[in-house]
């Protein structure tokens, strides 16, 4: 069981390469580049995707760093590019060739949400631009280092719940045919923004709401498969997967180019709080780093970039009133909050637990396990702690029968321990310890005989 905890811990020392962000820069305050790139540092951040048109001076900080770049035409440069080869040629020489590769540019990505924009002379340029870059990256001898793709929303399906009924909207299917195609023979991903902060908006309810902040909940059953599912975001990314089978491209890598939530707003909206943002955050890069995967990609790690490092209050909203509040730090490179992404980050309230010798309870003054509220719990929702805790990617064989702790066989003492390794294993946080509010924190560790409590 420390087994666990002590291997996550030790992941977040390290730069992980699942873990990206967004960087953007419609704001009237940002750090400087250098700045940006020494706090870029401290963190588990490996991946940066610059948003809009390519920011050579962002490109430049960036290099020697090993952390990788994705790049991109802005949506207004995808008719240019498509014009002809000399034009895609002139933005490659312009923002790969003077870079790379002291830049680690992985990805160019040819516009953002162009299919649901409605605008059919852009939409018909994108293919011809992706074809006119890939062409211009041959040339270059770089075709098979950086791959071309573009970056769709959720609106291209024509449903995603349940995520095995994934399927692509109608309007978009024959150019979204042509567009895999041509990913599939360059092994380009699809790049998907997933905003589980949508789906509650468009559902307000505090179970919906737990739903997508991967927080304890009742899940939700595709009744096409019957997989339980215990996140919005695993079952927005299934659906997606379940589009792409459709269409045949089953091999075809997805990556989450967008995922946020908002800390605030300007406007009586659903949602945005500062809890609620580390929440999300927190818990989706714990969800990440368990590398369980998603029900319909097991065990499979998905390259997710966080939307965003700084707020961009210059930004019009077009997902919502908050659109201009969802940064991770401030100008002055401060976070707003802390969702685990600092390599020093252990626990930004509350100590570090240890793991005590003698399994015997005994007060520790600077340890902490988190246990069900002794009074008020039903067994029904502790069932769902159960469910939840061990849907995460943690190691529950201890509660089974012949297990160290199966004994006393209760639910409200399996709970309690895998309540307990959750907390451990997701950061030690105190919104790892809430359950829904029917967790506490305790410095009497609960161990008991065989059954070692991390």
């Amino acid at each position: 069981m420390a087994t666990t905890a002590i291997h996550l811990e030790a992941g977040r020392l390290n730069s992980q390469s699942f873990i990206g962000v967004n960087y953007g820069n419609q704001a009237s305050e940002l750090p400087e580049p250098g700045d940006i790139v020494n706090l870029l540092k401290t963190t588990t951040i490996a991946k940066v995707r610059l948003l809009g048109s390519a920011d050579r001076s962002m490109i430049k900080a960036l290099a020697n760093t090993d952390i990788e770049l994705v790049i991109g035409l802005d949506n207004t440069e995808i008719q240019w590019v498509a014009s002809g080869p000399d034009a895609a040629s002139q933005w490659v020489n312009s923002n790969v060739m003077p870079f790379y590769p002291a830049s680690k540019i992985i990805i160019i990505t040819v516009g953002n949400e162009v299919l649901t924009l409605e605008n059919q002379d852009v939409i018909s340029s994108i293919l011809p631009a992706m074809q006119n870059i890939q062409n211009a990256l041959n040339t270059a001898s770089l075709g098979e280092k950086i791959k071309v793709t573009t970056v769709h929303s959720m609106a291209v399906l024509s449903q995603f719940s349940p995520a095995s009924s994934g399927a692509f909207n109608l309007s978009f299917v024959d150019t979204m045919k042509a567009l895999l195609q041509f990913q599939s023979a360059h092994g380009s991903p699809f790049m998907i923004n997933a905003f589980p902060f949508c789906a509650y908006k468009s559902d307000p309810r505090p179970e919906t709401l737990a739903f997508c902040l991967f927080q304890p909940n009742s899940g939700q059953v595709d009744s096409r498969n019957n997989i339980e599912y215990m996140n919005m975001f695993d079952v927005q990314v299934d659906a997606v997967r379940s589009a792409l089978n459709a269409m045949g491209y089953k091999d075809t890598e997805i990556v989450v180019a967008q995922t946020g939530w908002p800390y605030q707003n300007d406007r009586n909206e659903d949602g945005p709080s500062l809890d609620n943002a580390k929440a999300y955050v927190g818990n989706l890069i714990n969800h990440l780093r368990s590398n369980v995967g998603t029900p319909l990609m097991p065990g499979k790690p998905l390259d997710t970039y966080i939307y965003e490092l700084f707020d961009e209050d210059e930004k019009i909203g077009t997902v919502s009133s908050s659109e201009q509040s969802f940064g991770l730090y401030k100008s002055d490179t401060s976070p707003y909050y802390d969702a685990g992404l600092f390599k020093s980050s252990q626990n930004p309230t509350t100590p570090s637990p240890t793991t005590p010798a003698s399994p015997t309870p005994a007060p520790n003054p600077v340890g902490f396990w988190c246990v069900p509220k002794p009074k008020g719990i039903s067994e029904a929702q502790l069932q769902k702690n159960i469910n939840f805790a061990c849907s995460q990617g943690i190691d529950c064989s201890p509660i089974k029968q012949g297990g160290a702790c199966f004994e006393p066989n209760t639910i409200a003492s399996h709970a309690a321990y895998v309540m307990n390794l959750y907390y451990q294993s997701s950061g030690k946080n105190p919104w790892n310890c809430n359950f829904s509010q029917t967790a506490t924190l305790t410095t009497t560790n609960p161990s008991y005989d065989g059954c070692v409590y991390p």
